[in-house]
């Protein structure tokens, strides 16, 4: 038995009234609920499998059968509220009421076809960077306008795309209804004959501040529009001399119209040059927009002097991306360091000798949990753990050039984060690399290294040329592709054989990163064409590797020694490069005392 509005498969039908809002406890994202009007509180919502939505588009795609609430309430006061929708340029039209079309051909600003009653509908948009919110401001645009004019209208939003959608079939076709506000620059209109550049201007098409399905309104809607308080507008659908059906088969007869795209039906008698005489928007005067149904579109007129809040939304836009963001929910828990975000956490003794963890290619700093855990140093050390860029849960920007030395940059910003002087450096594999950079550079942050399979430096040609190939791959294929040849050639015999843990946590490392940032590791290890200036290193240093180390030989390991004043070597038997995961005891043994 189900309750009223609740469907058996966990959806409702009560929440419809489809809000797009910004949650700061949820990083930023955009989400989409359901408003509550009366109690100013928003449902959140989700799909069927529990997903956040995160806008309008996936609502009308997926229906409301798969939609549900989703979590407590929210008030109201507590988010950004959003446009319901956006991203997409507006399709308008104008002169749609009788008595607006009048009062527009009399009113000097008309330069199109100068009728009462235009035998076609009139057809222009509004363009996307010029939609904003309910209670956004409203830029005056001092200097390009002196005739700001307010339009409230019904907006239909469509649910299904169509090519040539005849009249009789076209309410199939949408979705809902929002409101709009059409701000018009009067002279501009008039001006340049076509509506668009008087239409346009940034901030001027208010839109929301719901979203309703047609089939939860009445099929009859009233548009009325408030200035100060003062009602200006009042009309329903009935008065409009192009309906609905007949705006969507004219739009649709040479071009496809797309789920989600948004026409403006037009506006009634009442704006701003039909008052005697003439009444222009200015500083500080409110607009309401109301329609039957949607609630009420509230916006104001903002100071000449303010700021175009459109300039700096579009500037921060970008088509860049931002590789192993989801991870974190788009940055959840990240810290900023060299001007990056990335993955750092501090744990263990607040009070103990500092320890920095510098994980190798294809893991993270969950690496060395086993080590840790192992040696207590949870107990006795504080422990400074940090997922290199595009590892584990540091993202990582497509610009981003990785290298040994960005690397060993952000270990310092960390160092300089937390305050890190006379630390044990614990690095692994090309870790191993990032920490002799670190300290060569930064002698004072590191008073000891404990090098877990460093790979040599530089890295040979074949090396080169091997990580090179493994990025193309993983870019390419993802890191199935590469996985299993990395497990052959990285883990010993006894480990295939007898250590299936090692293995699966081997794996889980790998098949856990981001391909990118993986990629970008292994670029980051063919640039290492120089050898590292080791000779430098002014700290006590431990080099610990494995019998069946391929990448770091025992060979290389020695001739590290050979070069670093004071440097000890310790081969694990029977251990390949995934050190720790491999024979944890071996690696405690060889280290602990040294820590």
């Amino acid at each position: 038995m189900t309750t009223t509005g609740q469907m058996t498969n966990g959806a409702s039908s009560e929440f419809t009234n489809y809000i797009a809002y910004r949650d700061p406890k949820s990083f930023v994202k955009s989400r989409i609920g359901h408003l509550d009007i009366q109690k100013s509180t928003i449902q959140p919502l989700s799909l069927l499998s529990g997903a956040p939505i995160s806008d309008l588009y996936q609502v009308i795609e997926v229906g409301e059968q798969q939609i549900k609430p989703s979590g407590e309430t929210i008030p109201l006061a507590s988010v950004q509220i959003l446009p319901p929708i956006s991203g997409r340029d507006v399709l308008a039209v104008g002169k749609n009421y009788f008595e607006h079309a009048i009062e527009f051909n009399t009113s000097g600003y008309d330069s199109s076809d100068k009728t009462d009653q235009p035998t076609h509908p009139v057809i222009f948009t509004k363009r996307s960077t010029c939609i904003i919110a309910h209670g956004d401001t409203i830029f005056p645009h001092p200097d390009f306008t002196e005739t700001v004019d307010y339009e409230g209208e019904i907006g239909v939003i469509i649910g299904k795309g169509g090519f040539r959608i005849s009249e009789a079939e076209a309410m199939d076709h949408v979705w809902g209804y929002t409101i709009i506000n059409d701000v018009t620059a009067r002279e501009r209109q008039r001006d340049h004959k076509q509506f668009y550049i008087g239409k346009s201007p940034d901030t001027f098409c208010p839109m929301g501040p719901i979203a309703v399905p047609a089939s939860k309104l009445p099929k009859t809607l009233r548009v009325q529009t408030h200035v100060n308080g003062e009602e200006r507008q009042n009309s329903t659908t009935d008065d409009l001399i192009f309906s609905v059906p007949f705006l969507i088969k004219t739009l649709s007869e040479g071009q496809t119209i797309r789920p989600g795209d948004v026409i403006a039906t037009g506006t009634p008698a009442g704006v701003g040059f039909g008052q005697k005489p003439a009444v222009w928007l200015k500083e500080a005067d409110v607009v309401e927009v109301s329609v039957t149904g949607l609630g009420v579109l509230k916006n104001s007129i903002a100071a000449p002097s303010s700021v175009n809040a459109t300039v700096e939304r579009v500037g921060a836009e970008t088509h860049i991306v931002t590789n192993n963001l989801d991870k974190t929910c788009g940055g959840v828990n990240l810290t900023s360091l060299n001007s990056k975000q990335l993955y750092y956490r501090q744990a263990g003794l607040q009070s103990g000798p500092p320890v920095i963890f510098i994980h190798g290619l294809g893991g993270s700093s969950e690496f060395f949990g086993p080590l840790i855990t192992s040696l207590g140093l949870d107990q006795t050390h504080c422990l400074h753990l940090l997922d290199l860029e595009g590892h584990g849960l540091s993202p990582t920007v497509a610009t981003s050039v990785v290298s040994i030395a960005s690397y060993a940059q952000d270990v310092f910003a960390l160092a300089e984060y937390a305050t890190i002087n006379g630390a044990t450096v614990v690095a692994h594999s090309m870790g191993c690399l990032v920490a002799l950079d670190f300290a060569a550079k930064h002698p004072e942050v590191a008073s000891k290294l404990v090098l877990l399979g460093p790979p040599p430096s530089p890295i040979p040609e074949a090396g080169r040329s091997g990580s090179n190939a493994r990025a193309a791959t993983v870019r390419a294929s993802g890191m199935a592709a590469v996985a299993d040849a990395i497990i052959t050639a990285g883990t010993s015999s006894k480990s295939k054989t007898a250590n299936p843990l090692a293995i699966a946590a081997t794996r889980l490392s790998l098949l856990g990163q981001d391909p990118e940032g993986y990629a970008k590791g292994c670029t980051a290890l063919a640039g290492v064409v120089e050898r590292l200036p080791v000779s430098q290193i002014r700290a006590s240093v431990l080099i610990v590797t494995g019998e069946e180390d391929k990448v770091s030989p025992p060979a290389v390991c020695e001739k590290y020694a050979a070069e670093i004043p004071g440097a000890k070597v310790q081969v694990l038997s029977q251990v390949g490069h995934w050190h720790i995961f491999e024979d944890v005891k071996g690696v405690a043994g060889a280290v602990g005392s040294f820590i």
